[in-house]
């Protein structure tokens, strides 16, 4: 019988059983109790099996014997190990959680937690939903303290202290067990990129509590701290609609208690900051900024004119821009600040400060030469606007004087005020001053320590050669001319060239004409062809008044080969006026060949036209027949129409029946061949198409046959054209016939008007 006993499987189903037969009778029927005493007996020997406490303690709860449930539960689980309790607490939880129970919820859930402490947030919900923010505040602050919990609703660290601070902030009445600042500071060293919600939450805490002044302090130390906009953005807003709120609720008691004095004073003040708080916010948001990058030069210029009217202010953000902002990191031209300082004090006439801020501010050591430049220009400007000459030119002088270590202008190891010497900004405004207030002594040395430095532009180079002209000083600004030339390679040289020459010219003419023709040769020697066209014209220009007239044209002909290809046509223009000018228009017929020849067709083409009209001019028909005969051979029909209009004009007025056949037929030697061209890329183009096209070529049988008697004829066509067309770029060939006009040109004409349409005709049917 002892066995028996100790058997699982039949204590489970006798269990089972007897749960049956009760089912669905009375609760307070004797039978449930014998079925509590079946469970008993049966956990006398079956202790250790979950399932028969799990089933017991279910059947306890269904009859809603609370206290005794609870007990049971407890039996269990000191009766089970502890690797079998995580089955039985869900159920232990569901049970106190049906019940009003908060006590006996909150005393089991702590033992629970004991064992799992990774859902302490099933916990802390249950809290919050029972009133008990406290505990449940310190649970929530231990689990955010607590580096290795992991949320199981995927919660982050940070959602986990927004919902403390929002706990806290919001019942300050109901926790007391926690330092609210202490825990919202905490955070704020923690979460840096998320400021503008805790500093809220804090202020937002003292609000609630009743502390108005405090919620001020914390705001005024928010926006006072926070380093992004949006930050800042929240804590003002947040701010300003906490002063509308005790606005309102002022005048709201005033207006049922009645009108009072100090009540008034009261409102009166809280309006007075509020406006306050408003008008302050660009300036608060600059500071914002400022915290950011606190070397951003543009951020203090806009704190500056924030302050306007303001002049102790402006001093002080001047003073305090200059002390903070490190050239080196700055964001901007740090210069300029201590250039507006300077003219801020020079606005209001006192002279002794700005030279002061000058004098400081070409002590710092900038990133960049220029800046430094910038500030001794400054300097030297004001002292302009006042006057004082003198003093412009010792600081000038002062500025470019060689400092004891010398320097490259570009060697970032050393300080800019021992590479300030070569910049060419301060060189050339003391030269300009130099010119004006200076000695020609003075000023000649300067452009000499400029050119010697090696910092001169074209430009510096061309004004020294003029105020040496000015000064009737002729071969010493030829010679800076050169020692420009010297310095500069093209295409820098070209405007030095081009105003030494000029100058060269207009001051000896044809007087020293070989030294003229030398630097001419010496200009030409290396020029680009972007800028020959310039410097031939010039030298042309002085062969021709002060020259030869051969070296003129030798020249010209020079230049149509050494000037870019976009330029060669005008060129070409130029020499054959040139050359018609001075030696007659028979003249120009080498030149017209050589332009043909080296031309593009495009231009080659008119150069054709305008010889042929000179050669008919002339009375040469026949050698405007060859020309236009050799023309014709770069002058698609359809393309270039007037081309064939202007010899078929021409043919009337001077050729024969003859003449007008035999353009005729270079005509449509010449559309043959281009047709034929066309001809071999359609046919290219139909063996890339689709197989439908073939079938709408075989829909019938005749039209493929004319198809190919039509390509047959065409390539006859071709090869007589080939033949009969002479060849391209070779010597004109010239036909005799007479000179009159012919008296049959009208059957002429009228016979190639009936030849035209065959032929419009025939070129459709060969393109497809």
């Amino acid at each position: 019988m002892l066995p028996c006993l100790r058997s699982y499987k039949l204590w489970y189903n006798y269990l089972r059983e007897r749960r049956k037969q009760v089912k669905g009778k009375c609760i307070t029927e004797s039978a449930f109790e014998e079925v509590n005493n079946c469970h008993e007996r049966a956990l006398v020997f079956m202790h250790k099996m979950p399932r028969i406490w799990l089933d017991y303690c279910q059947f306890l709860v269904d009859q809603c014997r609370i206290t005794r449930s609870r007990r049971t539960f407890d039996r269990a689980l000191r009766a089970l190990p502890v690797t079998q309790h995580p089955r039985v607490w869900p159920l232990y939880l569901r049970f106190v959680r049906r019940h009003p129970l908060p006590e006996t919820a909150v005393r089991a859930y702590r033992r629970y937690l004991k064992l799992c402490p990774e859902n302490a947030e099933e916990y802390i919900e249950y809290l919050r939903s029972m009133g008990r923010l406290d505990e449940a505040a310190v649970r929530l602050a231990a689990i955010v303290n607590n580096e290795s919990f992991v949320s199981k609703e995927g919660k982050s660290n940070y959602q986990l202290w927004h919902e403390l601070c929002d706990l806290i902030s919001q019942n300050p009445d109901k926790v007391r067990s926690l330092n609210v600042g202490a825990i919202i500071r905490g955070g704020l060293t923690r979460f840096t990129d998320q400021l503008g919600k805790l500093w809220c939450s804090m202020a937002d805490y003292y609000i609630r509590s009743g502390h108005f002044e405090k919620a001020r302090d914390v705001y005024e130390e928010a926006i006072q701290t926070v380093v992004t906009v949006r930050d800042f953005t929240q804590v003002f807003d947040s701010y300003a609609q906490f002063e509308e709120s005790m606005i309102a609720a002022k005048m709201e008691t005033t207006a049922e208690l009645g009108p009072d004095g100090e009540d008034d004073v009261d409102l009166e003040l809280r309006l007075a900051r509020f406006e306050q708080l408003i008008a302050r916010r660009p300036l608060l948001l600059n500071s914002v900024l400022l915290r950011q990058n606190p070397h951003n030069v543009h951020e203090w210029h806009k704190r500056v004119k924030l302050y306007e009217g303001q002049p102790r202010e402006i001093i002080n953000t001047y003073t305090e821009a200059v002390q903070t902002v490190d050239a080196m990191k700055a964001t901007g031209k740090p210069h300029s600040l201590w250039v507006s300082f300077a003219k801020f004090y020079e606005d209001n006439q006192q002279l002794d400060d700005a030279r002061t801020i000058f004098d400081k501010a070409t002590k710092v050591s900038y990133k960049q030469v220029e800046e430094l430049a910038a500030v001794w220009c400054e300097y030297g400007e004001m002292e302009l606007r006042h006057e004082n000459y003198d003093q412009a030119l010792r600081i000038l002088r002062k500025a470019t004087a060689i400092p004891s270590k010398k320097a490259e202008y570009f060697d970032m190891s050393e300080p800019v005020q021992n590479r300030v010497y070569k910049s060419l900004k301060v060189w050339s405004m003391l030269a300009d001053l130099e010119e004006s207030l200076g000695t020609f002594k003075s000023t000649k040395a300067v452009y000499d320590r400029i050119i010697d430095l090696r910092i001169a532009t074209p430009q510096i180079i061309i004004n020294y050669a003029l105020f040496l002209e000015e000064h009737n000083y002729f071969e010493e600004s030829f010679k800076a001319y050169e020692r420009g030339i010297a310095l500069f390679k093209w295409p820098n040289v070209y405007d030095i060239w081009n105003t030494y020459l000029t100058k060269f010219i207009e001051r000896y003419g044809g007087k020293k004409l070989e030294r003229a023709r030398d630097l001419f040769e010496q200009a030409l020697d290396g020029c680009p062809p972007k800028y020959a066209k310039t410097i031939y014209l010039l030298y042309a220009k002085l062969e021709e008044e002060f020259g030869l007239a051969r070296h003129a044209m030798a020249v010209y002909e020079r230049a149509t080969r050494a000037v870019s290809a976009d330029e060669q046509h005008h060129m070409f223009n130029i020499y054959i006026r040139r050359a018609a000018q001075i030696y007659g228009v028979t003249y120009t017929r080498p030149i017209y060949q050589n332009a043909i020849e080296v031309l593009p067709d495009e231009h080659s083409r008119e150069m054709c036209l305008r010889f042929a009209d000179m050669e008919s001019k002339l009375g040469e028909i026949d050698r405007a027949r060859a020309i236009y005969s050799y023309c014709s051979q770069i002058c698609d029909p359809r393309m270039t129409p007037a081309f064939w209009q202007t010899w078929k004009e021409f043919e009337i007025r001077h050729g024969n029946e003859d003449t007008i056949r035999e353009m005729l037929r270079i005509k449509r030697s010449v559309q043959a061949t281009y047709n034929t061209q066309v001809n071999f890329m359609s046919s290219q183009m139909l063996k890339a198409t689709s197989g439908s096209t073939a079938a709408d070529l075989a829909a019938g049988q005749s039209g493929g046959d004319d198809m190919k008697m039509l390509e047959q004829r065409a390539q006859e066509m071709a090869a007589e054209a080939q033949q009969d067309t002479p060849r391209a770029k070779d010597k004109i060939l010239f036909v005799r016939s007479d000179t009159g006009p012919s008296p049959e040109h009208e059957e002429v004409s009228s016979r190639e008007e009936a030849i035209r349409p065959i032929v419009l005709v025939w070129c459709p049917l060969i393109t497809k």
